[in-house]
């Protein structure tokens, strides 16, 4: 009997059969298309050899267990991206599983303890990830740019031993041990990948700096509009500000394929706007443009770089591919320029008053701004964690400010983010289920819509929130604020509490709530000493009229299912809380 040592990779569909009962022929046309266009390249590439092949799976081998974990996370990554444009009850997912073992030879067909151990990986991976095993990580760990989490020794089925698991960290940076943006190289995506890094201020006037980067921020949205383009978060790009720009260094960081760099110069009426979309392997320019408009025009200059960019990347793809939304932009510039200062504040400080009182002004120059309308919803939301308002005076304003936004602009997926957003935190779940699911349906290339598509993890979605955070992640692999809380919190609903203390770290300034969750998972795993300690912190930073038992309500509004009030309640008891 012939044997020998192999790397064995197990792939299933998730959710087959649901998927077989909703549409036989659809599923299965769209199965073998996803196998002739994406994983049979793959395996190709990296010298795979299908085994086997089942309805809802498929066992390859390889003879370098390297290949075949950079083959399990490209094609986990280019099934990922052509989901992203797909209605969730329409996307095909797989879990997969590598193992490093002794098989046995039967004809073209392998057996074995081996084998059985990467069955038993891929049924503990997630919905489009990937578990490997403790050999294969020791082989992998310095061979890969890939990010692995330790799950620890796990009992699985049938095998009379336990298994070391270790889980693919999607879209995080390479050899990252927490959440923090490390040095290396991050793999490009499959499609046309591009950084916005922040115009420079060429006013003269420092306090002109918000009008820039909000003419950058802007760019970056129009740009996440063309769903073939991979476009990096705001937080992430503007990580560069102020810096001498090495266009290469920062396509490694970012994995990116382009860079756009540029200025702003605002001078009474009139604006000029410079860009630039540079090659970031070579330096290479592709093309420039100078745009010297009335500020009335600002609104036309912004599509336009974005559309002179995207048919500038080689080899792309029409303008056609664009999302058709109806964006309503503003009449009055006074308005909107209230709201590029509401916003760089914001971006600084949610819960200062200043960002409610320009917003506010914007409004009262254009009372029909969709966009102020819903900012001031977030504003008021987000402040159910401060002490600026009662609690229901605040629900009751962002609740208001959001119905308005939906009114005047209902094709915008932002306003309808961030409105999902406000439904959660006040606690109007089937709302907020169905403006994730407008935002979604109308571009799931924004960032703010993956970031939103966290919240789902507060209707009882864990899974398929940690899939938006990740999502979220490899668009802004610094972490912004927003997405550290997602992962903390939709890790700590699953019960997953070890993972959820691991997204806090390298977090130099958290929120003073944060203490408070760190201290009940700490406590959910036993820890009392750490638990207390934090405890501890967070009532030492507690502000005046803000006091535990507000967070609490505001924590479990937010929770559409008892069993995760309970989890939170449970935590904040065993730490020491009142609750």
């Amino acid at each position: 009997m012939e044997r020998r040592l192999a790397a064995i990779m197990a792939t299933d569909v998730v959710g087959y059969s649901r998927l077989i009962r909703a549409d036989e022929e659809g599923t299965i046309s769209a199965l073998k298309a996803l196998r002739a266009d994406l994983i049979d390249p793959k395996l190709a590439k990296h010298k795979g050899r299908i085994v086997k092949l089942m309805g809802d799976g498929m066992l390859a081998e390889f003879a370098s267990v390297v290949d075949a974990v950079r083959a399990a996370a490209e094609t986990q990554q280019a099934v990922a991206d052509r989901n992203a444009d797909l209605p969730a009850d329409k996307r095909i997912e797989f879990r997969v599983g590598v193992n490093l073992g002794d098989v046995v030879i039967d004809g073209d067909d392998i057996h074995g303890d081996g084998v059985n151990v990467a069955a038993r990986l891929e049924a503990l991976a997630e919905p489009g990830g990937i578990c490997i095993s403790g050999a294969v990580y020791d082989q992998v760990r310095d061979r890969t740019d890939l990010a692995f989490e330790d799950l620890g020794e796990q009992e699985v089925k049938n095998i009379d031993r336990p298994v070391r698991v270790w889980r693919w960290v999607a879209g995080a940076p390479p050899k990252a041990d927490g959440p923090a943006m490390t040095e290396g190289t991050l793999p490009l995506p499959n499609k046309p990948s591009i950084a916005v890094l922040p115009f420079t201020n060429m006013s003269g006037d420092p306090e002109q700096e918000y009008f820039s980067d909000g003419i950058t921020e802007d760019i970056i949205t129009e740009l996440s509009r063309f769903r073939s383009l991979f476009v990096i978060a705001r937080n992430s790009s503007f990580a560069y500000k102020g810096q001498s720009v090495n266009v290469g260094k920062i396509g490694q960081e970012l994995g990116v394929a382009y860079v756009v760099e540029g200025s702003v110069r605002k001078a009474g009426n009139r604006v000029r706007i410079t860009a630039q979309l540079v090659e970031a392997s070579t330096g290479n320019h592709i093309w420039a443009e100078r745009y010297d408009r009335d500020l009335e025009d600002i609104f036309a200059v912004q599509d336009e770089v974005a559309s002179e960019i995207v048919t500038a990347v080689p080899g792309y793809v029409d303008i056609a591919s664009r999302v058709k939304a109806a964006q309503k932009k503003a009449n009055d510039l006074n308005a909107y320029d209230l709201v590029l200062r509401a916003e760089s504040i914001w971006h600084q400080d949610w819960s200062s008053l200043q960002v409610k009182e320009l917003l506010e002004k914007a409004l009262e120059i254009e009372p029909g701004y969709a966009r102020a309308h819903g900012r001031l919803a977030g504003f008021f939301a987000y402040s159910i964690f401060s002490h600026h308002f009662p609690a229901e005076k605040a629900r009751a304003l962002a609740r208001s400010h959001a119905d308005k936004a939906l009114e005047l602009d209902p094709n915008d997926p932002v306003i309808h983010a961030a409105t999902a957003e406000a439904y959660c935190m006040i606690g109007d779940h089937d709302a907020a289920r169905s403006h994730i699911a407008k935002a979604v349906a109308l571009n799931p290339n924004d960032f703010n819509v993956m970031v939103v598509g966290h919240m789902v993890s507060y209707l009882g979605e864990h899974k398929e929130g940690l899939r938006w955070a990740r999502l979220a992640a490899r668009r802004d692999p610094y972490l912004s604020d927003a997405i550290r809380e997602g992962y903390f919190d939709s890790y700590y609903m699953a019960g997953q509490y070890e993972q959820a203390i691991e997204q806090i770290l390298g977090w130099r300034n958290p929120p003073s709530h944060i203490y408070a969750g760190l201290a009940a998972a700490h406590a959910m795993l036993g820890r009392m000493d750490e638990a207390q300690a934090l405890r501890r912190q967070y009532e030492s930073n507690l502000s005046e009229g803000f006091g535990f038992n507000d967070f609490l309500s505001a924590q479990l509004t937010m929770c559409a299912r008892q069993e995760d009030r309970d989890k939170w309640l449970e935590g904040f008891r065993k730490a020491g809380f009142d609750v």
